[in-house]
């Protein structure tokens, strides 16, 4: 179901050196570039605190308020500080909201708990967790989900048996593309070595404390008779 597109308003910007970028980002804004629609690519800067409300809103569309005019638009790319995890620069994509157009969505697996398999003592392994689909702009969902909990040890759910939202179309191979393996518990071959280790150790121990208790007794000095008879 489509959701209405989130505002964000942004301001035009002239593309400038990265110390005025970096001085842009230390007052709180975001540097971007809105792409495609036939027009020409549009540099701007965005409070940086809308922008991650706006991108955390329910929806794939925003739309872009920006010199008196209204665009819709999806986000496009996202480049983000590797220690602070605050956004660096951002890339928008005009669209319309009539025509589908591609995106990549996360492939949520939900259930995992109450597998058979999971149950028995198997592990629940994602082996895909983003999907290729197409849809109108509106109608792109957060998420795609699918449903494991009734997988068994040993089962494994390709792309076909997931069933899209309506109005999206996955495009990846739905026979080829794997998303999940149910496979049985493995063994901790390290713990299982170091089992064995301290077994023999004890067993050596052991068998060291009866050679050390046989030698002692071997070794019990003569008695005054003894002495006496030799």
């Amino acid at each position: 179901m489509a959701t209405q597109p989130t505002k964000l308003t942004l301001i035009p910007r002239e593309p400038s050196s990265s110390r005025a970028t970096r001085r842009l980002r230390r007052s709180g804004r975001v540097p971007g570039v809105i792409y495609g629609g036939g027009a020409d690519p549009l540099p701007f800067e965005v409070d940086e605190r809308e922008l991650r409300h706006a991108l955390a809103a329910r929806g794939a569309v925003l739309e872009l308020a920006i010199d008196g005019t209204s665009t819709p638009a999806v986000l496009k790319d996202a480049h983000h500080d590797a220690v602070r995890g605050t956004t660096l620069h951002v890339d928008f994509l005009r669209v319309r909201l009539d025509v589908a157009i591609h995106a990549t969505v996360v492939l949520d697996l939900v259930g995992g708990e109450d597998a058979p398999g999971v149950r028995e003592g198997g592990v629940l392994e994602q082996v895909t967790r983003e999907v290729n689909i197409e849809a109108l702009p509106g109608d792109i969902p957060e998420v795609v989900q699918y449903d494991v909990s009734g997988m068994q040890i040993n089962e494994t759910v390709t792309l076909a048996a997931v069933t899209p939202p309506p109005g999206v179309k996955l495009l990846d191979d739905p026979d080829e593309t794997v998303i999940a393996t149910l496979v049985p518990p493995t063994l901790d071959i390290d713990a299982e070595e170091e089992a064995m280790e301290e077994e023999t150790e004890r067993v050596g121990e052991g068998a060291g404390d009866l050679e050390g208790s046989a030698a002692d007794a071997g070794d019990v000095p003569a008695t005054a008779g003894d002495a006496q008879t030799e």
